[in-house]
């Protein structure tokens, strides 16, 4: 079985979600797929038939702090759902369901 994976931004400082964020997906020094957030701060599908491995999630925000925020999460068969919860000067992410 494959991955899937969706994510959403949560602008935690304004109290909304984060919309027209980028975000881009990379298997090593290969981007794969990259999205904007919608007016929820959701990407739906960002990733489908992934085969299990470490990806890089790069998140291009705008803050006045950060510009850019990179995870990387291993990604086993099934659905992964990653959020980014940003304020001006911190960052956070979970495994979501």
């Amino acid at each position: 079985m494959a991955a899937t994976l969706s994510t959403h931004v949560l602008d935690t400082g304004a109290g909304r979600p984060a919309s027209g964020v980028k975000v881009s997906l990379a298997r090593g020094d290969t981007v794969i797929a990259t999205a904007i957030t919608d007016a929820d701060g959701r990407i739906r599908d960002l990733g489908r038939d992934l085969a299990p491995g470490t990806y890089r999630l790069v998140f291009e925000v705008t803050s006045p702090f950060f510009t850019r925020v990179a995870l990387d999460v291993v990604l086993g068969e099934g659905h992964h759902h990653v959020p980014l919860l940003l304020s001006p000067y911190g960052v956070a992410s979970y495994r979501g369901s």
